[in-house]
């Protein structure tokens, strides 16, 4: 039956054996010889034969789907025992035909469809790939586990920043919710219920939840060093810092830290920032690297920091960081380590001074009158700080932001204030008329 000269024979009974199973709705047997003619072909290698068949037993009128199920999923383990790489493909494409529009073999669909692009990012085809790739809506898919699912997502967003496409990467993250990560993994799975859809269990070579948390934030990274915000890259790094895996080793978590450091310092200051920064300084595991402790220290204290003299004790640490994990830091972080150093020491100017002259400014900070001027500008634009510059005196005029309850009791206080007055003089007008009467009447 494998010799070459009867498998046309072989395959024509199996066939008849198949219609007949077919017509009298039989699953069992009709999904066994549409099998065991995939069988016969692969075995003889007739690879060419193999694609016809399953296309021709797949359009048989009144086909059963088990039976469709059943041939792809055979078919889909000859893939990697396929002779070489035009016949893969030719396979894959044949299978993708056959499974698409057909919601019972959606799963195999979308495997297929990773198999494809992986065929073609290997080939130096990252836009074709990631074209594949996007076909396939996964996030649909009620059978599918739902490591599978985000696995498939996350190779989604990789193909789209590798090929530049940083707006449909954040369109494509966006269907993750990182707090799907932090779910139980280890609570007891529900029995299905009647009618609910069966899950899948998802392959092997699929990461656990742990790991694809940490490939999701590694990609956000990438997606947020796009724009150089630091901040959410500082956020990523600290989800990272979190998994217990990385926690375990020294060497996993130290140069996590030091980027979550780094990250801090560099990000524009805001509530979330500074929030961030008091937990970071209250970590442990920060005194191994003191430096960075003491780099943190200098941030928060409302004390006026010399950039040469941090950038000359520094800048080893900085140059560092390229040949760490996660690379460099970017290459506008140098100059903007120095704007927030700027910006620090404004703030903190601002604290201490109510009315300061700009050249004085100028001379804290280290920089021109002009430099001083445009930097002071910049912060008031972003609402950092409120302050006033009277150019002609060269005078700078910083004020208290008021908060909403301080604006409305100023106000109320000054109603009262009003009303009182408008109290006193209705009094004195009343008593001015009465003794004007009186005068008339006398």
């Amino acid at each position: 039956m494998g010799d070459s000269g009867n498998l046309e024979a072989s395959v024509d009974r199996l066939l008849n054996e198949e219609k007949q199973m077919r017509l009298a709705e039989n699953v069992a047997g009709t999904r066994k010889a549409a099998t065991e003619i995939l069988q016969l072909c692969f075995e003889a290698k007739e690879w060419k034969l193999l694609n016809e068949q399953i296309l021709n037993l797949s359009k048989k009128r009144g086909q059963l789907k088990q039976a469709v199920q059943s041939m792809v999923q055979q078919a889909m383990q000859y893939i990697d025992q396929t002779p070489d790489i035009e016949t893969k493909i030719e396979l894959i494409k044949t299978l993708n035909n056959v499974s698409a529009g057909k919601i019972y073999v959606e799963i195999e669909r979308a495997r297929l469809t990773r198999k494809l692009a992986k065929i073609k990012e290997d080939q130096g085809q990252i836009a074709e790939a990631a074209d594949l790739m996007q076909e396939v809506a996964v996030e649909t898919f009620g059978a599918m586990a739902k490591t599978e699912k985000i696995a498939f997502i996350l190779e989604q967003v990789r193909l789209c920043l590798d090929r530049q496409d940083s707006v449909r990467a954040q369109i494509l993250s966006r269907k993750i919710n990182p707090r799907v990560f932090d779910a139980d993994t280890k609570k007891d799975k529900k029995k299905p219920k009647e009618g609910e859809n069966i899950v899948e269990e998802a392959p092997a070579d699929i990461p656990t939840l742990l790991e694809l948390k940490r490939i999701y934030y590694e990609l956000m990274i990438r997606y947020y060093s796009h724009n150089n915000e630091y901040l959410q890259i500082c956020r990523s790094y600290k989800a990272i810092y979190d998994i217990p895996s990385v926690k375990k080793t020294p060497e996993q978590w130290i140069p996590v830290l030091r980027k979550i450091c780094w990250f801090l310092v560099l990000a524009p200051h805001d509530p979330m920032q500074s929030s961030l920064l008091n937990a970071t300084l209250e970590d442990k595991n920060l005194s191994e690297i003191p430096d960075f402790k003491m780099l943190l220290k200098q941030v928060v204290t409302m004390e006026v920091i010399q950039w040469t003299a941090l950038w000359n004790k520094y800048k080893d640490e900085f140059e560092k960081e390229k040949n760490m994990a996660g690379g460099s830091l970017g290459d506008k972080a140098g100059d903007d380590l120095k704007l927030r150093i700027i910006e620090h020491n404004i703030l903190v100017v601002s604290k201490y001074y109510s009315r300061i002259t700009l050249k004085r400014l100028a001379e804290l900070l280290c920089l021109s009158i002009e430099e001083a001027e445009k930097h002071l500008s910049e912060m008031v634009v972003s609402k950092a700080l409120i302050a006033k510059i009277d150019r002609p005196s060269g005078v700078v005029c910083f004020q208290i932001a008021k908060d909403s309850n301080e604006i409305l009791n100023s106000w109320a206080v000054n109603l009262e204030k009003l009303l009182d007055l408008v109290e006193k003089s209705c009094h004195q007008i009343h008593k001015e008329t009465m003794v004007h009467k009186a005068v008339l009447r006398s």
